[in-house]
């Protein structure tokens, strides 16, 4: 059954590139001094297909979105941690008196 009306059940992920002007730094050069970049809102970013600047509203939902999506990423590329005996003496299982270790010895 298809959803007919109302609010995305999911947030769609919108495709985002680096801005042209400012090449992702949200900043561009001026006479003196950097200034904000007009084009993407001093953001860096802006959607790949239109190249037109996200309200910013969307843009934190959207680069929250990517950085999950990242931290996932991470989080599989890291090596799994090898545990030995000695591991079960440096942490705290709270399973002793008082919510202290308890190594079975």
């Amino acid at each position: 059954m298809m959803k007919k009306h109302g609010p995305a059940l999911k947030k769609e992920r919108i495709v985002l590139t680096q801005c042209n002007d400012c090449r992702g730094r949200a900043v561009i050069k001026g006479v003196f001094y950097e200034l904000p970049c007009g084009l993407c809102n001093a953001s860096g970013w802006v959607t790949a297909v239109t190249g037109r600047p996200l309200p910013l509203e969307e843009l934190v939902t959207q680069l929250g979105l990517r950085v999950r999506e990242l931290e996932q990423q991470v989080d599989r590329q890291r090596p799994p941690r090898t545990e030995g005996p000695a591991a079960q003496y440096q942490s705290n299982n709270r399973r002793g008196a008082g919510g202290t270790n308890y190594t079975g010895d």
